[in-house]
């Protein structure tokens, strides 16, 4: 009995071993096979889905915040060194062209005008009595021999001497008399008071305590200008005739319109930003000068521009570009880059034309004349 049960145990054992040995190979066998598989896969390239080069007509908008100011504004000071008498208006009285709004006195001024008036009396009662001895002295002289030609000019003299220095009282009269007028202070042009800084019997003047601040700020609220800067990439697009839209935070859900009417036509040294101004008319005094407006332009162009997905461009430190494909080559083209709309972008360059194919997603990986396997991207 022992020794049949020690050869089946030797039997039992070699058994195993072959099956063992068996599997193994097997599994071997299957990991080679894909190992085979993954390297054909890696060894066949994928392809590059490019796109056909198109032109069309971009219309983009460009945001930027824009000011209100009010169309005229100005300060008003005293001319004259005077008190205030009478305010007929104040802060937020609408006023027409003309209307007064201060009146003032300076008792001086009285005295001035005397005394302007007396010397201009006095010159023209000295130039009446010198026209009229030049005159009894050219009648004199027409019989021969008595009054010499030297007395004869220099009656003449002192007669345009006299005369002039009546001129002069007379310049000087009006002058002061002028000076009444200032006196009194009338709105320049039809708008609104912002400011008032004086009060009755308040001492002002060109050279006084009161002018350190304007009598009165007036501003034209009815007609505004909304000022707005526009960067050097797009001031080609906007013209004497582009219609804007904006909004203001005090009506978030209103949208006003105005159209440009002033442009710089110069750019800012500083900003590198053109200045343009839009009329904005405000009848109803819902805008206040001071407002910041979020205005939206638009960026339209009559010649189509070529245009291509965000992708297909690349933007790296010395080049911005896209990759074309030439003979089933890459070819780097430098581009300009213009205007963006969504997940488009417009570009500009003489070594492109329409039909070339672009690779759609672009980058410094695909290197400029490697060999590329491409297929059409799908519409």
């Amino acid at each position: 009995m022992q020794p049949t049960n020690k050869y089946s145990i030797i039997n039992g054992l070699i058994f195993s071993i072959l099956i063992a040995t068996v599997i193994g190979c097997n599994s071997n066998a299957e990991e080679k096979e894909k190992t085979e598989k993954a390297e054909k896969a890696a060894a066949v390239p994928s392809a590059t889905v490019t796109f056909p080069l198109e032109k069309e007509d971009l219309s983009t908008a460009f945001h930027t915040p824009g000011e209100l100011i009010s169309f005229r504004n100005v300060d008003l000071y005293a001319r004259e060194t005077s008190f205030v008498k009478k305010i007929y208006a104040d802060v937020g009285s609408e006023v027409k062209e003309g209307q007064l709004l201060v009146s003032m006195e300076a008792p001086e001024l009285n005295s001035r005008l005397a005394g302007a008036e007396s010397r201009a009396k006095a010159q023209e009662a000295a130039y009446i009595a010198s026209k009229a001895n030049y005159s009894r002295l050219v009648e004199t002289s027409k019989t021969p021999g008595t009054i010499s030609q030297n007395d004869l000019d220099q009656a003449l003299a002192r007669m345009d001497a006299d005369y002039a220095q009546l001129q002069s009282a007379k310049a000087s009269q009006k002058e002061v008399g002028a000076s009444k007028n200032y006196l009194e202070i009338r709105a320049p042009f039809a708008g609104i008071i912002t400011a008032k800084n004086i009060s009755p019997g308040a001492y002002v003047g060109p050279a006084g305590k009161g002018s350190e601040f304007p009598l009165f700020t007036l501003q034209e609220q009815r007609k505004m200008r909304l000022v707005v800067s526009i960067p050097e990439a797009y001031v080609g697009y906007v013209t004497n005739q582009t219609e804007i839209s904006f909004s203001v935070k005090a009506y978030p859900n209103q949208k006003f319109k105005a159209k440009v009417k002033r442009l710089a036509g110069v750019l800012d040294s500083r900003l590198r930003s053109e200045r343009i101004e839009m009329d904005v008319f405000n009848n109803d005094k819902k805008l206040f000068p001071g407002m910041v407006a979020e205005v939206e332009i638009p960026l339209s162009s009559d010649v189509p521009s070529f245009v291509v997905p965000k992708t297909a461009l690349v933007n790296s430190m010395e080049r911005v570009f896209v990759v074309k494909v030439v003979d089933s080559k890459a070819l780097w083209v430098d581009v300009k880059k213009g205007r963006e709309m969504d997940s488009t972008v417009e570009i500009f360059s003489s070594n492109l034309q329409i039909k070339d194919q672009l690779v759609k997603k672009a980058s410094e990986e695909v290197r400029n004349g490697s060999t590329l396997h491409t297929k059409l991207a799908s519409l």
